[in-house]
């Protein structure tokens, strides 16, 4: 018995230290295990779940959260609305059920104001390239409400543009007839700037003006006509408002050539650069755009007839006639595709403008006017419009272009794909009479193996330099007193030249 109790005692003497341990405060719940635990059994006793070992942790949970529940707060938090749920606020309007009055105006528009661009989502699909079939659908409820709300002509999807911190979406369409352009193009405004600061530099100094003209400025292309032809919209998602692009402008066009930005997805973002760029990035998305329809707008051969402008009655007609081209024949030839949109000259503009006629207040007589005729400038012309892609150059040793089929096991039903290397994301696809362009992209054009910033140019020279305008070193005093001697010299020489001159007159008098 005596060895029994002297086994015992240790264990009891760790039970007790053990229980004493379980009953320790905590010091930020303010309770302790052992009444943990005491509840937890007690819990599993009424209860009894099926396989308790597997759901004691959610049980112990469910006993802690008892005691805190007089402690919390009967106010709620409220739940905090992320940018996707006000996306799909914005595009839950897209999917509303027209009034009557709008429905009686939508079968009222004609059938080419918007395109189905279901149909083209499919075709495109096909081709392996598009926007996927969910945000094409939201992308043409959403042309759908730009042709409402503007009162478009015709309006049609022309590709996505990709930026690093938002991309946009860009709708193509005409101009009405009678509409301007609101806003000052930048060439304007620059021009009033310089104005102002001149005026207020002959006010207050009154200092002598540069002789210096700087060159005449390229004149912007009227509206519907060349680079501004068409008129775009950008939205960042389906469901957001579009926004109306500027016209664009030959120096805009001509800095964007020299320059490679991404896009940040804010149109009012400065466009930080060298060359420096006239404008922000809205000016600078419609630059690009304005050289990616000029570049990779390509249709079938016949589609289009030279010399009609689209939207004649007469083109339309032609377009019926069109009987279209094998997809297999145009996949293996690039002569079967032209181009359909003008090309953009050196100038920055589609049409060459004489920047070297002289004005009434300029104009002179005789030699002048000869001279200005003999350096009248060349006209830059481009290829004409409808060129074949196959006439188009390489660059970097690339081709311009890759052709292929979308499928080789069903070629009657395939259709033939034309994917621009030069301005990769740029795709056309031709199935019968259809074809549709788009551009799905960053917007940059291809660059070779890397791409060089422009060099400055050569600092110009302050002034000529020559005996006249050089300053010379002043003479000494021997070098005074010899030419001092030799001026009195010639002066007297002079003098006696007059007086002999002046008795020979005397004589011949008399």
């Amino acid at each position: 018995m005596d060895a029994t109790q002297d086994r015992s005692e240790p264990r009891l003497q760790s039970a007790a230290s053990l229980k004493a341990f379980m009953m320790t405060t905590s010091t930020q719940s303010d309770r302790n295990l052992y009444d943990h635990l005491t509840r937890l059994l007690m819990k599993v006793m009424d209860e009894q779940p099926q396989n308790a070992v597997d759901v004691i942790e959610d049980m112990s949970h469910d006993v802690k959260r008892t005691f805190f529940e007089d402690e919390q707060s009967t106010l709620r938090d409220l739940n905090q609305t992320t940018a996707a749920e006000l996306l799909a606020e914005q595009q839950r309007r897209l999917f509303a059920q027209p009034a009557e009055e709008e429905q009686e105006e939508e079968e009222l528009m004609e059938p080419s104001a918007l395109p189905n661009v279901s149909e083209i989502g499919f075709y495109l699909e096909q081709a392996g390239v598009g926007l996927g079939r969910e945000e094409m659908q939201r992308v043409f409820l959403a042309l759908k409400q730009l042709v409402g709300s503007q009162a478009l002509l015709r309006c049609r999807l022309w590709g996505k543009v990709l930026g690093t911190e938002s991309s946009y979406i860009v709708a193509e369409a005409e101009y009405g007839e009678g509409e301007e352009e609101e806003e000052k193009s930048f060439e304007e405004v620059a021009e009033e700037e310089e104005g102002e600061e001149e005026t207020q530099e002959n006010e207050m100094d009154r200092l002598p003006q540069s002789a210096y003209k700087p060159p005449p400025a390229v004149p912007k292309e009227d509206l519907g006509t060349g680079t501004n032809k068409f008129v775009y919209y950008v939205c960042k998602e389906p469901g957001l408002p579009w926004v109306k692009l500027p016209s664009v402008g030959p120096a805009q066009v001509t800095a964007a050539r020299q320059i490679r930005k991404f896009f940040t997805g804010r149109l009012d973002t400065p466009v930080v650069s060298y060359p420096p760029f006239p404008g922000n990035e809205a000016q600078y998305l419609r630059a690009q755009i304005a050289r990616i329809s000029a570049g990779t707008q390509v249709s079938p051969q016949g589609f289009f007839q030279a010399g009609r402008e689209e939207g004649d009655e007469e083109d339309e007609a032609t377009r019926d006639s069109f009987e279209g081209i094998p997809a297999a024949k145009m996949a293996e030839s690039l002569s079967t595709w032209v181009h359909h949109v003008q090309h953009i000259l050196q100038q920055g503009r589609c049409t060459w403008v004489n920047l070297a006629v002289k004005t009434g207040e300029d104009s002179e007589e005789g030699e002048a006017e000869e001279k200005e005729e003999l350096d009248e400038p060349e006209p830059e012309v481009g290829p004409p419009l409808y060129t074949p892609l196959s006439e188009d150059a390489e660059m970097f040793n690339v081709p311009p272009w890759t052709s292929k089929m979308s499928s080789t096991l069903t070629s009657q039903h395939a259709v033939a794909v034309q994917r621009s290397n030069l301005w990769p994301g740029a795709h056309a696809y031709a199935c019968g009479k259809k074809f549709e362009n788009i551009y799905v992209g960053w917007g940059l054009k291809y660059a070779g193996e890397g791409y060089n910033p422009a060099v400055p140019p050569l600092p110009q020279k302050e002034y000529p330099s020559g005996p006249e305008i050089t300053e010379a070193l002043d003479p000494s005093l021997e070098q005074e007193l010899v030419l001092k001697e030799a001026l009195e010299e010639q002066q007297a020489a002079i003098e006696e030249m007059e007086d002999m001159d002046d008795e020979d007159d005397e004589e011949d008098d008399d």
